[in-house]
């Protein structure tokens, strides 16, 4: 028989730093790390274990004797119940000292890599209503707060439209007010609620598998434009029509009003027919006079500003004079490559979704950008030796990958093709660090610039410059 985890308390244990996905590290009496989610470094807490390992504990922390100065008071009044901004409790200037100290001990611990100075993480001017791209869920039995559950007293509004409480599937709570996308998303999100219960709309249920309103995604571009798609479980026409046309009367401003109809067992679109209310089928992102269309179903950075400063970063450590042939792996819908695109010969992108290549074509034409060509396919089959022959040796490679790094047949070929220098861009600095060691007797890591995109979260984005070794 397994042995039952049994919780353990751990008294006056001092915080002393930031661990992976944002969890707060203390030390118990043994020497074992415990992994705590509701501290910042420089409190002293008691500990509750939740788990027990060989090598550490995960707790919480029940009582708090000493608070952090690297505290702050959280603005939004769901912290700690939603799970999306984990680090609100943390000053802005202390969550980048530990994403900058994420991102070198990484390169340094799982890369063992010689390292430059590495460039002060760059912050975000917008610490707050910064995400341009917001996915929200509606339910017919919302998460009650405990308050809620102590007071034993009959609660006949279950309705909720807000997000995942973390590790449960069909548990959501209700978002009275969030600070991650500027307005009109609030008052967007507020007034559907509002009309649907008023109008008597049923809120999804995932456990039943019924239920008229699913999700609701909001986009909002620098432009101004705004997108908003409702997804239905329930083909309900007279229902569906009376809730999109209150929207389009009510935000006149909307430039694309979607919805989706869709009876899966899950709600992701990316197989369902998008169909357009009113307005267009896309809103317009634009950087440096440049326009990329987004549909409902298009990757686009979600920071938009910080976007910006990231391309700037990768185009300046490309350090192009116009002569060079350029390979943007995983391209995605080829914003970086248009970004470049200016200062090279020609640019090659290359990207498994088809969509996304679509996309990355449509508005290389938009965009009148003639020196780019787009690939479609699995990144480790179609960048190979044949594709390097038929397009030519890259003199800079700049490489985008998804959370995973790149595949080792990815890292093998790029070894081959010998780039004079490698710009990799990475929101995973472990895995980055694990694909630069794979790199290092070729490479030499010579510019390190993090990047925080996502500010009260503990995710942080990283530029790495290599240049080939003589």
């Amino acid at each position: 028989m397994r042995r039952k985890n049994r919780q353990r308390t751990f008294e006056h244990v001092e915080v002393v730093d930031a661990g992976a996905k944002g969890k707060a590290v203390g030390k118990a009496p043994d020497g074992r790390v415990i992994f705590l989610s509701n501290a910042v470094p420089g409190d002293v807490v008691d500990v509750l274990t939740t788990k027990k390992r060989k090598a550490y504990f995960e707790g919480k922390a029940t009582k708090f004797h000493t608070l952090s100065d690297k505290r702050t008071e959280p603005k939004c009044e769901h912290f700690g119940v939603c799970g999306g901004c984990k680090w609100q409790h943390m000053g802005y200037e202390h969550q980048l000292y530990f994403k900058q100290k994420e991102v070198e001990n990484n390169l340094l611990r799982i890369g063992d890599l010689e390292l430059p100075a590495i460039i002060p993480i760059l912050g975000s001017q917008k610490q707050y209503f910064y995400r341009n791209k917001m996915e929200f869920s509606f339910s017919s039995s919302r998460w009650l707060t405990e308050e809620e559950i102590k007071s034993e007293e009959e609660i006949p509004d279950r309705n909720a439209l807000g997000f995942h409480i973390p590790g449960m599937w069909d548990k959501i709570l209700d978002i009275e007010q969030c600070h991650l996308q500027q307005d009109p998303s609030n008052a967007i999100r507020k007034e559907i609620k509002k009309f649907a219960v008023k109008n008597g709309l049923s809120f999804y249920n995932p456990r039943q598998q019924e239920g008229l309103l699913r999700t609701l995604m909001l986009r909002t571009a620098s432009t101004g434009e705004i997108m908003v798609l409702l997804q239905f479980f329930e083909d309900t026409k007279d229902q569906r029509e009376l809730l999109l046309g209150h929207i389009q009367q009510s935000f006149p401003e909307i430039t694309s009003l979607l919805y989706v109809v869709n009876q899966k067992s899950n709600d992701t679109i990316y197989d369902q027919e998008v169909i357009c209310f009113s307005g267009r089928d896309h809103i317009f992102e634009e950087m440096e006079g440049l326009q990329f269309k987004i549909n409902a179903k298009s990757f686009y950075q979600t920071n938009s500003s910080q976007a910006y400063e990231l391309y700037k970063i990768t185009r300046d450590f490309a350090g192009l004079t116009g002569d060079e042939l350029v390979y943007d792996l995983y391209t995605g819908t080829g914003t970086i490559a248009q970004f470049v695109a200016k200062g090279a010969k020609k640019v090659i992108g290359v990207e498994s979704v088809p969509e996304a290549i679509s996309d990355a074509k449509a508005n290389a034409k938009h965009n009148n950008i003639s020196n780019v060509d787009f690939y479609v396919g699995d990144m480790k089959n179609v960048f190979n030796k044949d594709f390097i022959a038929q397009h030519g040796s890259p003199d800079v490679v700049i490489t985008d990958p998804p959370r995973d790094g790149m595949h080792k047949l990815v890292v093998e070929q790029l070894l081959q093709a010998a780039p004079d220098k490698i710009v990799y861009v990475s929101c995973n600095s472990a895995t980055q660090a694990r694909d630069l060691a794979l790199m290092k007797e070729d490479y030499k890591v010579t510019k390190v610039q993090p990047v925080d995109m996502f500010p009260q979260t503990f995710h942080v984005e990283n530029v790495v410059l290599l240049e080939r070794r003589v």
